[in-house]
């Protein structure tokens, strides 16, 4: 069993995750970076239970002999950035966009990228060891408060974005950081870059009292009704840790994050390079893919799996434009192998100061997405939402691909059925060119997964 799902260890805070648990999973994590360190970064979104889990693998870390510089609360790729810098690896107690009852553990390398699949495999082994090299009353790590790492972390972005472009745009936006690490962090970096900012949700509070962390559609009302009510040019919202971004436009339009994703590709790629994203990848990026001479790879759903491929296509000697997922979580290699929700938006506003996001998004509104989550509650309803799941696979008339899940594609749209990485769910997405399509394909699946069980949302 992998103790590290497709992004990171996640799980209800005091029941599926505890601090003995955490502290444990620090201490595993040091037993494979021993050889190369003896510091650690780490630091946390603002979830209630994040100082909790912070000490808990802060004294983990110590107890085996690591020195610990503690950020306190960062977005995951200011950690990432602290992580490149300082050339030692991190630690970031964050469930990302779960639910407030939910934290989390993700695992960052001395270069400031995820580990790898293979890395983290080692570091499950030693878990499952429960053998901590302890260090002695003489070699015992000490911990060390770092107040520099959300500044550095907005000059490193503000230094790697057309600066110019976007203040000489005057643009007003609406950051809304649901209550988030980015809400330390996003409003004064678009200060900085020149905008007019206004904000809503972005008093950091890890009860999530305005939304819930994840910035899908129908959590975003309040962003969409500010950037209406203040002629903004834009509105973005985060996720928990602030490595994702979505948009709305200037008309209050919700846009969907594949076409983002498709609008920045065709502004980034050229004949020739690399595309990486997931098996639920739109079409609309199929298409920017193939116009642009480029070469789409695919891997399983997660940002782990995103991150390995581009270091093996990179290793191969191929140039990775862009990488990423529709959710807002986005990769510039260039830049770094990392999701960064703030450069993300930074680098659609350089869009933005062309012509409106309304225009921007136009070009790839050509298809609709819809998306359901089957809950379950025990492993025997899983299994019976997956043998259900697999037999319509196996029945249909229709190209199947299983590199994560089952991915039918009838030629006018394709439905993708997979369990989640993070949460009890099973989740369901589907395409076409008519919304009436795509919501027949989505609920095809979910009628033949939910043939014994009949507990599921509209997400």
């Amino acid at each position: 069993m992998q103790v590290f799902g497709s992004s990171g260890v996640r799980g209800v805070a005091g029941d599926e995750l505890t601090p003995r648990y955490v502290l444990r999973v620090a201490q595993a994590a040091g037993d494979v970076w021993r050889d190369d360190h003896d510091r650690v970064a780490i630091a946390r979104d603002t979830r209630t239970t994040g100082r909790t889990f912070i000490n808990a693998a802060t004294s983990g870390l110590t107890t085996v002999g690591f020195d610990v510089d503690r950020l306190g609360v960062v977005p995951t790729p200011g950690l990432q950035a602290y992580c490149e810098r300082e050339a030692v690896p991190g630690v970031m107690i964050t469930a990302s966009h779960n639910p407030a009852a939910y934290n989390g553990v993700k695992l960052i390398g001395a270069d400031g990228v995820e580990l790898t699949r293979s890395t983290l495999d080692h570091v499950e082994q030693s878990l499952r060891d429960d053998t901590p090299n302890y260090a002695d009353w003489e070699t015992v790590g000490s911990d060390t408060a770092i107040d520099s790492a959300r500044r550095r972390y907005r000059e490193q972005v503000l230094a790697a974005v057309d600066r110019d472009r976007i203040a000489d745009a005057d643009l007003t936006i609406v950051v809304d950081s649901g209550h988030g690490a980015g809400s330390l962090t996003s409003p004064d970096l678009f200060r900085e870059l020149g905008c007019e900012v206004h904000t809503v949700n972005s008093q950091p509070d890890g009860h999530f009292p305005g939304r819930d962390p994840e910035p899908v559609a129908e959590n975003l009302e309040d962003l969409r009704a500010f950037v209406r009510a203040t002629d903004a040019d834009l509105g973005f919202a985060h996720d928990g840790d602030a490595d994702r971004g979505m948009f709305v436009d200037e008309t209050g339009t919700h846009i969907e994050g594949d076409a983002a994703l498709a609008a920045l590709a065709a502004a980034k790629i050229e004949s020739g390079d690399g595309v990486v994203s997931a098996v639920n990848a739109s079409q609309r990026l199929v298409d920017v893919v193939e116009d642009a001479g480029a070469t789409l790879s695919l891997t399983p759903i997660g940002s782990t799996y995103i991150v390995s491929r581009i270091r093996k296509l990179q290793n191969e000697g191929t140039h990775v434009a862009i990488a990423g997922e529709g959710n807002g979580g986005i990769l510039f290699p260039d830049y770094r192998i990392a999701r960064d929700g703030a450069f993300t938006a930074a680098k659609f506003l350089e869009l933005v100061a062309d012509r409106p996001a309304s225009e921007v998004a136009a070009d790839y509104d050509d298809y609709y997405n819809v998306r359901r989550n089957l809950e379950y509650e025990t492993e025997e309803e899983r299994e019976s939402m997956l043998e259900g799941i697999e037999a319509h696979a196996n029945e249909a008339t229709a190209d199947l691909d299983t590199t994560d899940g089952y991915r039918l594609d009838y030629g006018d749209g394709w439905v993708l059925a997979r369990p989640s990485g993070t949460e009890p769910v099973v989740r369901v997405y589907a395409e076409a060119r008519t919304l009436d399509r795509a919501e027949e394909l989505a609920e095809t699946m979910v009628s033949r997964a939910t043939q014994r069980t009949n507990t599921y949302s509209d997400e």
